[in-house]
């Protein structure tokens, strides 16, 4: 499992940085593909506990969400229209549409409940995803990007291997046996670590107690992530949202935590640009 695991992010990982040095189109391109396939493993884990949702209709406004955040559609849009209305109206339409497309099917049993559901996909995949396609159409966005992935994967990656060997006080047993304190706390040093080096390399416009500030709430920001998803995947009593990628399993079980994170690090650049963070 491990060599699998290894095998699959040495071919996948140089895509991906490749992918994100030259942002879009194909970066948004890429996080459009993640996305759908991600919200789709998300449906399948759900249907299987005999509560199917509206998949297509989650496809497509998990899609919309991502497309929504990039920056050159939305210059073409701004002669045309209000920018301010549209996170609004998608919230609305993703709402009212689903309602009303189970009110007009002829099956009525446990609608709400797969109302429920089908919005549930499209906010945790489409609007948590939408973060990274804003994060690269900000200044530096690259950088910054490059720091969310890494920093998280520098937390995943002690957590895990310190946990296997020397964890012993379970973090969340009801949830996720096999976390440990000992990796948790591993993360937060693995992050901080990996989080000086990147922002070193990138020459971010950030301190090192800034750098350690972020750090520490990346990795926090992903095992919470991270936890969120093994509550799911117990919730429909499945052990990996899918088999896409091996020796990791499917997307979401790959996503969860920088999903999380990367809806923090947009908010930190924002804060940082905004000189919130100048007494650090």
């Amino acid at each position: 499992m491990l060599k699998k695991r290894v095998i699959t992010t040495l071919c996948l990982l140089p895509v991906a940085i490749v992918i994100i040095w030259f942002g879009d189109p194909w970066f948004t391109i890429l996080l459009a593909i993640v996305g759908l396939l991600a919200v789709y493993e998300f449906y399948g884990l759900v249907a299987a506990s005999k509560l199917p949702p509206l998949t297509y209709f989650g496809l497509i406004w998990t899609l919309l969400f991502i497309l929504s955040r990039n920056p050159n559609l939305l210059s073409i849009l701004e002669p045309h229209f209000d920018l301010t209305l549209l996170t609004p109206l998608l919230l609305t339409s993703a709402v009212v549409l689903s309602l009303t497309w189970l009110l007009l099917r002829p099956h009525k049993e446990n609608a709400f409940s797969r109302w429920v559901w089908t919005m549930a996909g499209i906010f945790y995949v489409g609007w948590l995803l939408s973060y990274l396609t804003a994060l690269r159409g900000i200044d530096a966005g690259r950088d910054w990007v490059f720091l969310a992935l890494f920093t998280n994967a520098g937390s995943d990656t002690t957590a895990f291997f310190i946990g296997k060997t020397w964890g012993r006080h379970h973090l969340a047993p009801s949830i996720s046996p096999n976390k440990t304190w000992e990796g948790a706390i591993a993360g937060l040093f693995g992050a901080i670590i990996i989080g000086l080096i990147f922002v070193t390399v990138l020459n971010l416009p950030l301190s090192y107690a800034q750098t350690i500030l972020l750090s520490l709430l990346v990795s926090i920001f992903g095992q919470l992530g991270d936890l969120a998803e093994s509550l799911f995947k117990r919730n429909t009593g499945v052990k990996e949202s899918g088999k896409l990628l091996p020796g990791h399993g499917g997307l979401l079980d790959r996503m969860d935590s920088l999903i999380f994170s990367s809806v923090l690090v947009y908010y930190f650049a924002l804060a940082c640009n905004a000189g919130w963070f100048n007494w650090l």
